[in-house]
């Protein structure tokens, strides 16, 4: 009999579909369970995370940045202005090819390798979605030849932006300085937050030392865009503030008559207002153009500039270092006065050359045949050399450097501008600390005549002159006059130096000997006191720029330009009410008298004409 065979196993089917139904329902528990974590982690644990992301995605941050403030001189006229002017700025991350993209845009509006290895830098710095100028200053053909082909570079656009302009160029360069692309070392130590949509900042003068003031407050506005990174509407704003205006003391009209006085000379000169320490003038010849640095000046004309033998980037108002020449005898005249070592009337024989006992060697007068016997007046008048140098050995070299620098020689006036040096004051301690050798009294001779190791700058010169007018009042130099801000006029903080306590009949009788030097017959700035009806206080100075030998004669027709004396002059004016001191410096003049002196006239008389003009 056949035996039969089942073909369906129920039982283990049941436990086969059973088993399935318990794995899928466990895979199923795990995958919700997995869920409701992960959505109590958006939801709850990241959720502040997640919704500013969500926010960034469709909010974009454009930086406002604010608009700088305006420099002015004492009457109002613009010496840094604003102008509006067309950029060519790039969003990096709007554009897919960024190196062809710069490639047709080098083409079509011959941008130069210069200017794209410079944009490139720049946008190193930048954040990838903020705007990136390529070229600035664009012309109106330039802005035309781009609209044309604008739909083929996304992320590319012309902007309307105000640019820094300088109108007067080189005549105030090196007062008002200018502003320039902020650079890697500075970027550094800047506060990014108040630099934001700018990329500039001010590199030398007014400039730079005011950057706090004059940059202003950076604003923002919240942009909600699309997928496409495209403008759809401005969600909120924070305006910028604008940068504080400043006014300075400096006269642009008294400054273009100084400027153009040195002429065939390189110098400098500095006038000071005595009773209120406004700098009105501060000139140095060669100036250059700051207008080409605002926008990255090309390296072939920066490379020019640096180069040239005339040094037109060199402030030789505020870092001029010079021998002042005979322009030190009234402080050293002064200084034997207040100390008692002479007397306004001792006399002396100058025979054309002076010796130290027991020493061969003849220190010459710059009068070959002497000026015979003089008194404190005739040898500040004629600025008889030999008077000076009994004087200094008199007095001792750390009794006249401590008297110079009580009038501010060697050391800094304080004036707020970035850079001002020290100029030198030499004394026994500064000798032993900084060349480690002893002084030698023929150092002291010389010293007493302005040679030497005694070197000035334009600036103090020109405070020593205030001072002295001032006797003894110590003048503090600034340049800025007043700094506007929307809420209120604030003057500048100027610091305190204590006065030069001076008997004034001392003061009157060397400010009565340099007024000789300019209206006696005899005095050595004789040629500037015609046609004037004021009298103006003044010392002549010619500073050797090499040492002449003993039996040798100088000869200013003989030596090369470069080779020749520097003209100094100081003066004060009118002398019964000073109200104007300056300082001139020809580099090369020869004589202070015939070079120095009629700039510091030209200077003088223009002050005093408008003043008289001005007074009701």
């Amino acid at each position: 009999m056949d035996r039969k065979f089942a073909i369906k196993d129920p039982l283990a089917e049941s436990r086969l579909f059973l088993s399935r139904i318990v794995a899928a329902f466990i895979l199923i528990l795990f995958l919700i369970v997995g869920l409701v974590v992960r959505l109590v982690y958006l939801q709850v644990v990241g959720h502040e995370h997640y919704a500013t992301l969500s926010k960034d995605n469709r909010i974009k941050i454009s930086p406002l940045p604010p608009t700088r403030g305006v420099i002015y001189d004492r009457k109002g006229r613009m010496l840094a202005e604003n102008v509006p002017t067309y950029s060519l700025e790039l969003i990096p991350e709007q554009i897919a090819d960024l190196d062809d993209t710069l490639k047709r845009l080098q083409q079509l509006l011959n941008i130069s390798e210069e200017k794209i290895d410079a944009f490139q830098k720049l946008r190193k710095r930048n954040k990838s979605f903020t705007t990136t100028p390529l070229l600035q200053n664009l012309t109106d053909e330039d802005v035309a030849k781009f609209a044309v082909v604008r739909p083929y570079f996304p992320g590319v656009d012309v902007y309307a932006r105000l640019v820094r302009h300088y109108p007067y160029a080189d005549l105030a360069a090196h007062v008002v300085g200018y502003v320039g692309r902020i650079s890697e070392d500075e970027l550094k130590k800047l506060p990014l937050e108040q630099y934001r949509g700018t990329d500039q900042i001010g590199k030398i003068g007014i400039e730079k030392y005011y950057e706090s003031h004059l940059l202003g407050t950076a604003g923002y506005e919240e942009i909600e865009t699309n997928a496409q990174s495209r403008a759809l509407r401005t969600v909120s704003t924070v305006e910028p503030v604008a940068g504080s205006n400043i006014y300075l003391t400096l006269d642009i009209d008294l400054q273009k008559i100084a400027y153009d006085a040195l002429h065939e000379y390189n110098g400098a000169a500095v006038a000071i207002e005595i009773k209120t320490g406004g700098v009105l003038v501060f000139a140095s010849r060669p100036g250059f153009d700051p207008n080409p640095f605002v926008s990255g000046i090309s390296a072939k004309d920066y490379k020019a500039l640096k180069d040239s033998e005339d040094q037109p980037l060199y402030n030789r108002a505020l870092r001029g270092l010079y021998p002042p020449g005979s322009t030190m005898k009234p402080f050293y005249a002064l200084a034997g006065l207040e100390y008692g070592v002479i007397d306004y009337g001792h006399r002396l024989f100058c025979p054309g050359y002076y010796k130290l006992p027991n020493v061969d060697h003849k220190y010459r007068d710059w009068k070959k045949w002497g000026h015979g016997m003089v008194d404190m007046n005739e040898a500040i008048t004629e600025s008889c050399d030999v008077y000076f140098y009994d004087l200094a050995m008199a007095l001792g070299i750390d009794k006249m450097s401590g008297f110079m620098h009580k009038f501010g020689f060697g050391e800094k006036s304080g004036i707020d501008l970035v850079g001002e040096v020290d100029g030198l004051m030499p004394s026994k301690e500064w000798k032993r600390r900084y060349r480690n050798q002893a002084w030698f009294p023929g150092e002291t001779v010389i010293t007493g005549i302005g040679q030497g190791y005694t070197q000035v700058t334009p600036l103090q010169l020109a405070r020593a002159t205030a001072t002295l007018a001032n006797y003894g009042k110590v003048v503090n130099p600034h340049l800025v006059q007043e700094i506007i801000t929307p809420d209120y006029a604030a003057p500048p903080e100027l610091r305190i130096v204590p006065d030069i306590p001076l008997k004034p009949a001392n003061v009157d009788n060397i400010l009565r000997s340099m007024t000789n030097v300019v209206h006696s017959p005899r005095g050595t700035a004789k040629l500037i006191a015609k046609n004037i009806n004021y009298q103006i206080a003044g010392k002549t100075g010619t500073a050797q720029v090499f040492t002449v030998k003993q039996e040798e004669k100088y000869n200013e027709d003989a030596v090369d330009f470069k080779m020749r004396d520097h003209a100094l002059f100081i003066a004060l004016a009118p002398v019964h009410d000073p109200q104007i001191a300056v300082a001139v410096i020809a580099e090369h003049g020869g004589h202070g008298g015939s070079v120095a002196a009629p700039i510091a006239a030209e200077i003088i008389d223009a002050y005093l004409n408008q003043t008289k003009d001005a007074a009701p």
